[in-house]
């Protein structure tokens, strides 16, 4: 089984096209609450315009916070579900491409 590390590897190299990626591109940070940040810029990507908002909080007291403007991925998440939120970020790249 692929991770989802690895396909998210693999867009991002499938986006580059030797010139956006010097401009935009795709940043994961830590927060302060504590948690993480995964942020994909869409501009010149096939997936610019595409939008989403979704909010997803677990009994074991997970949670992830998933928006697109159209203009740019963002993905808000726990200190453990930073491998889910990037699956989110798949699910989205691949929705109606099946």
């Amino acid at each position: 089984m692929i991770s989802n590390l690895k396909v998210l590897q693999q867009w991002y190299a499938a986006a580059c096209d030797g010139d956006c990626e010097h401009s935009y591109g795709i940043r994961i940070e830590t927060t302060d609450n504590p948690g993480w940040i995964l942020s994909v810029d869409l501009t010149r990507t096939a997936l610019y315009g595409r939008m989403c908002e979704r909010e997803n909080q677990c009994a074991d007291g997970s949670w992830a916070s998933i928006k697109s403007d159209g203009f740019e991925f963002v993905a808000a998440c726990d200190p453990g579900s930073l491998e889910r939120v990037i699956g989110y970020f798949i699910e989205f790249a691949t929705a109606g491409s099946e």
